[in-house]
């Protein structure tokens, strides 16, 4: 299965009513993309991808390879058709500074890259965010982006934290056409990162 028609910018937006990191994937338009849960309590990541919030299909499964997450990569199943279809890979050491992933195809080919924009963002939010009362609202003023490259740099996708008090939403624009297999496989990798990156502030 692959997500067709997907019309930009999609919006990544967390439900604050669960205890687990759920949240949902619309388009411009509102209309349903995705539904995303993160199982709860499991050593690996264990993350289901439906069709909506009825949860009445399950589209797709992302698991970690190992509960260390550091490099770890994240293996995409279409649950639909059982296909196997590409990894999300961690580069541990390099993400200290500025967040890399590696999006690998079902042939266990490097396809892709996303890399954070800005590394300072994330070393001004640690710092600013030990300041009292100020510390609250780094949400509104300090937000990373992370931008999707092929191997010779072409860029396709960008995705932004939005502005908000406790990082609950995300936005992915498409900057050129791409073939929809590749789409799906880098909006499937953009959802495990966001999951990966908010868990770690």
């Amino acid at each position: 299965m692959i997500l067709k028609n997907l019309n930009y910018p999609l919006d990544f937006k967390f439900k604050i009513t669960t205890l687990a990191s759920d949240f949902n994937i619309t388009d411009r338009n509102g209309n349903y993309v995705a539904y995303v849960r993160q199982k709860m309590f499991k050593l690996k990541e264990d993350v289901i991808v439906f069709n909506d919030e009825s949860k009445s299909q399950e589209l797709f499964n992302i698991k970690a390879n190992q509960w260390i997450d550091f490099n770890a990569s994240y293996m995409m199943t279409d649950l639909v058709n059982g296909k196997k279809f590409g990894r999300l890979a961690r580069k541990g050491v390099r993400s200290i500074w500025k967040s890399r992933y590696d999006i690998i195809d079902e042939n266990d080919q490097p396809k892709y890259q996303i890399n954070e924009d800005n590394g300072w963002i994330k070393v001004w939010d640690s710092f600013i965010g030990e300041i009292p009362i100020i510390g609250l609202f780094t949400g509104y003023f300090l937000n990373p982006s992370y931008t999707v490259k092929d191997s010779e740099g072409k860029e396709y996708f960008r995705l932004k934290k939005m502005p908000s008090l406790i990082g609950r939403r995300f936005q992915l624009e498409r900057l050129i056409d791409i073939d929809d297999e590749d789409e799906s496989l880098v909006v499937l990798s953009f959802l495990m990162m966001v999951l990966l990156e908010r868990a770690r502030g």
